[in-house]
C-alpha cells in the first residue's frame, strides 16, 4: 500500500508541474540571436555563404529548411553523444550545439528557416 502511496503522489507532482509549465508563456524565437550564433559557431565554414552552398557535398544546404527540422535535428546532435543509438551521430555537429540552449536552438532554426534557399518540396 506504501508502494501505491508513493506512486500516487508522484503522478500527482507530475501532473502539477506539467500544469504549470503549460501556462508559462510560449517564448518566440529570436531570429537575431540565431544569426549571432550562426556566426560565432561558424556554421559557414562547412554550410557554406548563407548556409545555401556548402563547402562539401557531404554537407547539407540549410537555408529555407523547417525550423521544426532543424531544431531537432540539432537537438539529436546534441543528445547523440557518438551514440548513433540514440539521437545524431557526428563529431563536428555534436560539438558545435553541446553549450546551446534549447532557446537558442530554436533561435539558431528561426534564423535559418528565414533564409532564402535552394530547398525544393516535392509536390
Amino acid at each position: 500500500m506504501k508502494a501505491l502511496d508513493t506512486v500516487l503522489k508522484t503522478a500527482c507532482t507530475a501532473a502539477a508541474l506539467i500544469g504549470v509549465i503549460a501556462l508559462q508563456p510560449a517564448r518566440a524565437a529570436d531570429e537575431g540571436n540565431g544569426k549571432v550564433l550562426a556566426g560565432t559557431h561558424n556554421c559557414a565554414a562547412c554550410h557554406g555563404p548563407n548556409l545555401n552552398n556548402p563547402v562539401s557535398s557531404d554537407y547539407p544546404k540549410l537555408a529555407g529548411q523547417h525550423a521544426d527540422y532543424i531544431y531537432w535535428a540539432l537537438r539529436q546532435y546534441q543528445m547523440g553523444n557518438g551514440n548513433p543509438n540514440f539521437g545524431r551521430s557526428n563529431a563536428i555537429m555534436s560539438v558545435q550545439v553541446q553549450n546551446l540552449s534549447q532557446s537558442d536552438l530554436k533561435d539558431l532554426a528561426a534564423y535559418i528557416e528565414s533564409l532564402p534557399g535552394d530547398l525544393v518540396q516535392k509536390k
